[in-house]
């Protein structure tokens, strides 16, 4: 029953998305970081551990999750060292993602040989 429900809920996320992609003018950058910023809002309203406790890798792939984990990194980070929590929690909660989608982009590079269009 988790798999279904992770493949429901991150299924409707991602179609939600796509028809804000397919139905405004907005940029799909803009669209991204209203993802991450979004997930940030539901995680400091308290909302988003029940909502990844139903829903599973269905909310916590998403960029939904990438705000989350921002987030929690910069409440715990401020918890344990004050103001610069704020500028560390941030970057400490999110650097295995983000270096993991360098390298293995660029990995992908050189596999796909890219090229301009």
């Amino acid at each position: 029953m988790n798999y279904l429900w992770a493949f429901l809920v991150g299924g409707a996320i991602c179609a939600i998305v796509q028809i804000f992609m397919d139905n405004t003018k907005l940029q799909p950058g803009r669209i991204m970081v209203g993802l991450v910023i979004l997930g940030s809002l539901i995680s400091a309203l308290g909302w988003y551990k029940p909502f990844s406790d139903f829903a599973g890798a269905g909310a916590t792939v998403p960029l939904l999750g990438f705000g989350n984990t921002l987030f929690e990194g910069v409440k715990t980070a401020v918890d344990e060292e004050g103001f610069l929590g704020l500028f560390l929690g941030g970057l400490k909660a999110g650097a295995l993602g983000t270096s993991a989608a360098l390298v293995f982009g660029y990995i992908a590079s050189w596999i796909f040989k890219p090229k301009m269009k």
